[in-house]
């Protein structure tokens, strides 16, 4: 008899120590939200990773544009060497584009875990805060949605323009129309541009916020 009591005494014993461990390692909705946020900022890896690309073959197809315009009618095989060469950085271009817009759709997908979990906070300033947090965020992804698509147009008029460069028949008033339409879709791309960088910065002041407010510590 003494043994069944002490074996039913070591279960029940193990029991309790497997339920307080649940609990302990069971996480707060705020702690959930920072796992999610920091999933986000690995998301983004290789969105941040696309940057500087971009800006490369941009700055490169800047150059080759230069020296088009530079050269004369009589140098005709030289423009459409270029010319190429140009075309070829506009595919570069939109695939670390699509790379960068594949990217954030994952941190997108990631992020809206958040939606259920800050519904749960019942603390007043900590909801307004993941709200807030919530709604910039949202307002970011939208932005860079309005980026890619101006974006992909500026890139379907510069292939057109550096096709246009390759005939032989093209007039000033055609090459005029081409480079008004592609300064008007440029200066979209600008706007859109700033804007997401602005709506970035606000979310990176509402996540150090959030993060202050909540006893989190920010993981750089």
């Amino acid at each position: 008899m003494l043994y069944f009591e002490k074996k039913r005494f070591v279960i029940f014993f193990i029991a309790i120590i497997f339920i307080l461990s649940g609990c302990a390692a069971k996480k707060t909705h705020v702690e959930k939200i920072y796992d999610v946020l920091e999933n986000v900022v690995k998301k983004e890896k290789t969105f941040e990773e696309q940057q500087n690309p971009l800006v490369t073959l941009e700055k490169k197809e800047k150059e080759l544009y230069d020296q088009i315009i530079g050269l004369g009618m009589k140098e005709y095989d030289q423009i459409v060497k270029i010319s190429d060469e140009a075309l070829q950085l506009t595919e570069k271009r939109k695939e670390h584009m699509e790379k960068e817009t594949n990217s954030l759709k994952e941190s997108e997908k990631e992020f809206k875990k958040v939606a259920d979990i800050k519904e749960k906070i019942t603390d007043t300033k900590l909801s307004k805060s993941t709200n807030e947090l919530y709604d910039i965020m949202m307002q970011r992804y939208q932005a860079h949605e309005v980026l890619y698509k101006e974006y992909s147009v500026a890139l379907t008029y510069d292939k057109e323009l550096y096709r246009m460069f390759k005939n032989k028949n093209l007039s000033l008033d055609e090459l005029e129309a081409q480079i008004n339409k592609l300064n008007g879709t440029y200066k979209k791309v600008y706007a859109a541009n700033e804007n997401f960088n602005k709506l970035t910065e606000q979310y990176n002041e509402k996540k150090l916020l959030f993060y202050k407010m909540a006893g989190l510590k920010l993981n750089k």
